[in-house]
C-alpha cells in the first residue's frame, strides 16, 4: 500500500507569525513529502508494502525503512497537533498529570524546552507514556520514535533545524516559544485519553 502525503488540517498561513508558510512549503511540501517518497520507493513490490506506517516503525532502526517510515509518522504526528485557535494548556486528566508529575504546567513546560533545547543535533522532544504508564520527557536523536522503547507518544517536537531555520535562523529556545503558541492541547488531550 503505498503511503499518501497527509494534507495539512488548516491553511499554510494558519499558524502565522510563529510558523510562516514559508516553513510549511519547506518543511511539509519537500522535508515530509520526501520521506514519504522514499519509504514508497523503498517498499514498493516488497512484504513491508502491505503494512501500517505505525508497524513499519515498530520493526525497529534495523530495517532499510526505518529512517523514512519513521520520520514519515513523526512529521504526521507533529504537524496534526497544531492548531491556529486550539487549547493552549492542557485540561481535565491531563492537566491534572502534567501537575503531579511536574508541580505545574509552567514547570512542564520549563522542563520540556530545557530537554529540547539540550538535545544535540537534530531529533525529536516528546511527552509520551513510558512502560510504566506515567508521564516524562524524552528526546529521540534523528529518526527516533519512542515506540521502539515501549512508551505512547502524546506529542512532539520537531528540533531539526529544517523545523525553524527559516523562521528562527539558530535560535532553537525562539522556536519553542513559537510552538507553544500552536499546539493545541485538545489533540494532545485526546491522545492521552486514547492511551489510558
Amino acid at each position: 500500500m503505498a503511503h499518501s502525503v497527509q494534507q495539512l488540517p488548516y491553511d499554510l498561513t494558519a499558524l502565522e507569525p510563529h510558523i510562516s508558510r514559508e516553513t510549511l512549503e519547506f518543511h511539509h511540501g519537500k522535508h515530509y513529502a520526501g520521506y514519504v517518497a522514499k519509504l514508497n520507493a523503498a517498499i514498493e513490490g516488497k512484504d513491508e508494502d502491505k503494512l501500517s506506517l505505525l508497524d513499519l516503525v515498530k520493526k525497529g532502526p534495523s530495517t532499510a525503512y526505518f529512517n523514512n517510515a519513521a520520520q514519515t509518522w513523526n512529521h504526521e504526528f507533529y504537524f496534526n497537533a497544531f492548531s491556529a485557535k486550539g487549547a493552549r494548556e492542557p485540561s481535565g486528566d491531563l492537566a491534572m498529570a502534567i501537575s503531579a508529575k511536574f508541580g505545574d504546567f509552567a514547570k512542564f513546560r520549563e522542563a520540556f524546552n530545557a530537554q529540547a533545547t539540550g538535545l544535540f543535533g537534530s531529533g525529536w522532544t516528546w511527552l509520551v507514556l513510558d512502560g510504566k504508564g506515567e508521564l516524562a520527557i524524552v528526546n529521540t536523536g534523528n529518526a527516533g520514535n519512542p515506540v521502539n522503547d515501549g512508551m505512547t507518544p502524546l506529542m512532539t517536537c520537531d528540533v531539526w533545524e529544517h523545523a525553524y531555520y527559516i523562521d528562527y535562523r539558530n535560535l532553537r529556545p525562539d522556536y519553542l516559544k513559537g510552538f507553544w503558541e500552536v499546539l493545541d492541547w485538545n489533540v494532545v488531550g485526546q491522545h492521552y485519553a486514547a492511551a489510558k
